[in-house]
């Protein structure tokens, strides 16, 4: 069922609002006129961006923190009287071998992504029941469908965000909610702060080859807004390794995960790091986190072809 509301009278929350794909998610309805409730830890941020798109809040909101999350619902209330989509955006990740990551990030890890994707699933979907309509758009991603190494932590949460988004979408249906939607975003490994603020602890510095770009998955996130459905893969890459799981599970992952290890040593050595699991960082705080730039660079430099190798 497509949306027929005009952006104009919709009021959004988006959280992991201060940079990579929920600053971009919100510049692009910010355009498209709705009112914005953005949320994230990094206050200055999304005061700023609050500024720039113009009829917007911002709200200091740590996911992992179900006071936080409440009072996020409760100040939108507030300001607009409604809210008519929530978009559970923020996330962190860990990367390394599963011993060597410290037990208080993955833990860390699993409040953030998998608490805080509870969280606001709850306060969205306990308002939307009452309103009898609304829209709750989940970012999953593709480690939720093929388990990569390394990212251990990181791909268990989006392993239970796709089952609990499955779920709550068939209770929808059961319900016969007609005019609930609750959706599901799998984008592949994307361009954007994430890589910058992960925890790092595989003695190479973040990132992935190929990746996308930020702006399709912007663009998936907003055509949910308009034609939900309860899951999407973002690009190419994501539907091709989904479909190769579904065929040759054991030879895709097999295949999946060398291709990672690779990817990992291949890379330049860099120190330990709890990035931003634990505390906000002060950089990194564009829609594009510069990495393909970065690659391309590299690639003039030393021959290579970064994006001439897909992971299966």
């Amino acid at each position: 069922m497509k949306n027929k509301i005009p952006y104009s009278l919709l009021t959004v929350v988006i959280t992991g609002a201060s940079s990579g794909i929920g600053r971009g998610i919100a510049r692009k309805l910010a355009a498209e006129g709705a009112q914005l409730v953005l949320a994230a830890r990094r206050t200055s941020l999304i005061e700023e961006l609050a500024l720039e798109c113009g009829n917007a809040i911002a709200v200091t909101t740590d996911v992992a923190k179900e006071e936080d999350v409440a009072r996020l619902f409760h100040t939108a209330i507030e300001k607009y009287g409604k809210i008519d989509v929530w978009i559970n955006n923020a996330g962190v990740g860990a990367i390394g071998p599963f011993t060597d990551i410290p037990l208080k990030d993955h833990i860390r890890v699993v409040e953030t992504n998998l608490f805080g994707m509870i969280y606001g699933s709850h306060y969205a979907l306990r308002h939307f029941k009452e309103r009898g309509a609304g829209t709750l758009i989940n970012m999953a991603s593709v480690t939720g469908k093929i388990s990569f190494p390394y990212y251990n932590t990181y791909s268990a949460t989006k392993y239970a965000i796709a089952g609990l988004n499955g779920s709550l979408y068939q209770e929808m249906e059961l319900e016969g909610r007609e005019d609930i939607h609750v959706c599901a975003v799998h984008p592949w490994a994307t361009d954007t702060p994430w890589f910058e603020h992960a925890g790092n602890y595989s003695g190479h510095e973040a990132q992935m080859k190929p990746m996308d770009d930020a702006g399709s998955v912007v663009n998936a996130v907003i055509k949910l807004i308009d034609e939900p459905q309860e899951s999407v893969e973002v690009g190419v890459k994501t539907k091709g390794s989904t479909i190769s799981s579904n065929l040759m599970p054991g030879l895709t992952e097999n295949l999946n995960a060398k291709y990672l290890q690779k990817v990992i040593q291949d890379a330049p050595p860099t120190e330990a790091t709890s990035g931003s699991i634990h505390k906000p960082m002060a950089t990194g705080v564009g829609v594009s986190g510069g990495i393909r730039d970065r690659m391309k660079r590299q690639k003039d430099l030393d021959g290579a072809t970064p994006d001439d190798q897909v992971s299966p």
